[in-house]
This record gives C-alpha cells, sequence and structure tokens, in this order.
C-alpha cells in the first residue's frame, strides 16, 4: 500500500493514495514522502527503482534479515532502522526493518508490516515546521524510540517488583522470568547500540552532503543521539540488574543447600561411630568380647551417648553447627 504526502513550499499538505508523483515533478520546491508499506518485493523494488535508489541500497532494505545501518551517498542518504510492528509485552515487541531513503525533495519509508512510528508521524506531521526530508526521516525514529522509551521505563517498575519478590520468595518460576528478560534485553542492547551507531553517523558526516541541510537539523539530531544513548544506557542498567538478581538468587540458594549439606554431613558423622559399633557386636560369632557381661548393653549404649556427645561438643566448638 503507497500513501503519498505532498508538502508544499507554504507547508500546505496533501495526502492521498493516489500517485502524487507526477504533481511533485512539476513543483521541484515541494517535498514528497512516500510511504510504502508492501506486500511483495517485487512492488517495494519498482517503486525504488522509479525514484533511482542505488541498487545496493535496495537489495539491503528488501533483504529477509540485515542489521541496522546509515549509508551516505552523492544525493541520497540510507538509513535501515529497526521498528516496531507491535508490542506484545514488557520487553516483548514485534519488529521489523524499516528502510528510509533520504534526497533534498523526497524521502521514501518502506516498511512491511504496520509500523506505529510512521503512523505517528503522518498524525503529526501538519504540525510540523520547515518540512525536511530529513526532519520527517528524524521525527519516525524519534516516535519509534519514544515507544521503546515508554516500554522500558514501565518495565522498570516490573523490575522492582520482581526484586521485591525474588528476596522474599524466591522459586525457580522468577529466576525463569529473570532469564527471559535477561535474553530480551541483550538483544534491545544490540539493536540500540546500531541506533546509536546510525545517529553517530549523521553527527560526525551529515555536515558533508549539502542536500542534507545538516546545520538545520544539528540539534535535533543531537536530541536523537541522546535518546539512543539513554535507551542503550537503560537497557544495559536493567540487564545489569537481572544479571545481579540471577547470581544473588543462585548464590542464596547454593548457601542453603551448602548449609543443609552441612547438617547432614554432621549427622552422618555422628552416626557413623556408632553404627561402627552396633554392626560390631551385631556380628554372629561365639566368642565377642564383652558378650556374655550382665551389663554390657548399657555399657555399650553408654558409650554410643558419650561418642555422640563429644562429636556434639566439638563440632560445635567449631562452629560446624
Amino acid at each position: 500500500m503507497l500513501n503519498y504526502q505532498l508538502v508544499s513550499p507554504n507547508g500546505a499538505i496533501q495526502t492521498s493514495k493516489e500517485d502524487l508523483v507526477d504533481q511533485w515533478k512539476t513543483h521541484q520546491s515541494a517535498i514528497l514522502w512516500v510511504d510504502c508499506h508492501y506486500d511483495s518485493i517485487s512492488e517495494a523494488s519498482a517503486l525504488l527503482e522509479e525514484f533511482n535508489i542505488h541498487p545496493l541500497a535496495i537489495e539491503d532494505a528488501l533483504r529477509t534479515r540485515h542489521p541496522p545501518k546509515i549509508e551516505f551517498f552523492d544525493e541520497q542518504l540510507f538509513i535501515l532502522y529497526r521498528g516496531i510492528a507491535n508490542i506484545n509485552g514488557p520487553l516483548d515487541f514485534t519488529h521489523q526493518q524499516i528502510g528510509l531513503f533520504v534526497a533534498e525533495k523526497f524521502i521514501i519509508s518502506l516498511h512491511p508490516k504496520h509500523s506505529p512510528g510512521i503512523t505517528k508521524t503522518l498524525e503529526q506531521l501538519a504540525d510540523l515546521k520547515h518540512i525536511t526530508p530529513l526532519k520527517i526521516a528524524l521525527k519516525i525514529m524519534r516516535n519509534a524510540s519514544s515507544l521503546y522509551l515508554e516500554n522500558i521505563l514501565a518495565f522498570e517498575t516490573q523490575l522492582s517488583d520482581l526484586e521485591d519478590d525474588l528476596h522474599q520468595k524466591g522459586s525457580d518460576l522468577l529466576l525463569g522470568q529473570l532469564t527471559l528478560y535477561k535474553s530480551k534485553l541483550l538483544k534491545l542492547i544490540r539493536g540500540f547500540n546500531y541506533h546509536t551507531a546510525i545517529s553517530k553517523g549523521l553527527l560526525n558526516e551529515g555536515d558533508e552532503y549539502d542536500f542534507l541541510n545538516y546545520e538545520q537539523h544539528m540539534h535535533t539530531i543531537n536530541d536523537l543521539n541522546d535518546r539512543f544513548d539513554r535507551l542503550a544506557t537503560l537497557s544495559q542498567m536493567h540487564y545489569d540488574i537481572c544479571c545481579d538478581l540471577v547470581e544473588g538468587y543462585l548464590s542464596i540458594s547454593a548457601h542453603q543447600l551448602n548449609e543443609t549439606m552441612r547438617v547432614l554431613t554432621v549427622i552422618t558423622a555422628i552416626f557413623v561411630p556408632l553404627g561402627f559399633l552396633a554392626g560390631l557386636y551385631g556380628m554372629n560369632f561365639e566368642y565377642i568380647p564383652e558378650l556374655k557381661y550382665r551389663y554390657g548393653y548399657f555399657v555399650l549404649l553408654g558409650a554410643m551417648g558419650f561418642i555422640s556427645c563429644a562429636l556434639l561438643f566439638f563440632f560445635k566448638r567449631n562452629r560446624w553447627l
């Protein structure tokens, strides 16, 4: 599905799902935004070829999986962004690749699924001032990052509650949740590091390309870079907290197991000599010392009790109990 937005020099916006390309070509001072929610690769490829997009950029944008990246061409900027298709729960995103092709007078956004960030940008387009293709691209990425940020900040409260539950009533179920969150956070950290590389690329190289009007967008690029940095930092912080909680729970569990094993070891150490004596006098030999002794039974019980008390005293003295 193609959605066209034509921004005239005076700021008026024409919105249509029909082709406004011919009208844009007759007014080269106008800005055209083509949003392509494509169903087939051939459809998307034909659109990009119509706008003379570099073949390598087309190939990267239409690949099933490709890391986010930024690439500068002579008259075009290509950004491959990992956007959101759906939010399913805490740290649970359905991702999609969003290709942004930015030139001096047009921008093409390419995505295979519904994009909340692009939808929000379309709704805000009329409120933007001094609209340029790069400003639209930055706005799309900023809106997408806002969705990430809202979810991660909400997860912070959930993580705090999970930490309290783990200390009060730790269980393997909570440990499994923490391990799952660690995995999700690690994936987010990788994605945000790529996104930070995109914003830093704009900061470091954007001023070399006149068609981007870098000076006009410098503060917006800085703001986007700060936001990506914050997302990466927050994700790393939550990941470290999850790691600490997992390690803490495992350490406490190991300590409790060691305490149990120490008690069982002490009990075993006490009953080993008692079992030896019981086994010794339980043997079926006719001639055993003290076998015929009238008080032998009580002497043996006394010896067993003395050995038990002596061992208990020894263990307590050495703080093994």
